[in-house]
């Protein structure tokens, strides 16, 4: 499993509260462990505190995603990095779940739980995750979607740099909102026009009207 792959707990995680439209689905120490997705272990060391810890992280995270989505690399590294001193991670190599055709194990790095507790072991997984991906594709790679008020994160891996949206659907609903206001401003513009040409017609109107020599 390559390490850019535990990237995606930070977005989970970041995106488990929608600031912009006062959603928060981070209520309870079930909504922890659904967070862990497949990592059952892990998911069941969640206790009711971890709801907290788990929100403080929740925004440091997004903090980092802002800085990037900003262009303030320097200041994305420096809060991924304050995570990463506190959150330390603890490497492993692991062949239990992959084999080859002959039946050998595919040795690759894994993050092992945390020993202290569930937030300590999910933010030093997502941490990390996002520090190989930060280093491996740039910090100009994470970003918050544009579609407002939808501010959800995600991790751009087009090949032109060129994601804006954390989702298809949200990419369609901007594509039409825009569309919807260049009709409006057309209309708009086009009535303007109307108006000017019927301004002009009875300014024209009104001298053709005017006796000659008169004031």
């Amino acid at each position: 499993m390559e390490l850019a792959h535990y990237s995606d707990y930070a977005v989970r995680l970041v995106n488990s509260e929608e600031p912009g439209q006062g959603k928060d689905s981070l209520t309870s120490v079930e909504a922890v462990r659904d967070l862990f997705g497949v990592n059952a272990s892990a998911a069941r060391r969640a206790t009711d505190t971890d709801v907290t810890r788990f929100r403080s992280v929740r925004g440091r995270l997004r903090a980092v995603f802002e800085a990037a989505d900003e262009g303030d690399e320097t200041l994305a590294v420096d809060l991924l990095n304050s995570l990463l001193l506190e959150f330390p991670v603890s490497p492993q190599i692991s062949g239990h779940d992959h084999r080859d055709d002959d039946g050998r194990p595919l040795w690759h790095m894994h993050l092992a739980d945390h020993p202290s507790n569930a937030t300590a072991g999910y933010a030093a997984i997502a941490a990390m995750g996002l520090a190989f991906h930060l280093t491996e594709y740039g910090v100009d790679r994470l970003g918050l979607c544009e579609a407002a008020p939808c501010r959800n994160a995600y991790l751009d891996t087009s090949t032109n740099r060129s994601r804006r949206y954390c989702s298809d659907r949200c990419a369609t609903r901007a594509n039409v909102a825009a569309y919807r206001a260049r009709k409006r401003l057309a209309a708009d513009r086009s009535d303007s026009s109307g108006l000017a040409a019927e301004s002009a017609q009875r300014t024209t109107a009104s001298g053709e009207r005017r006796p000659a020599g008169g004031r």
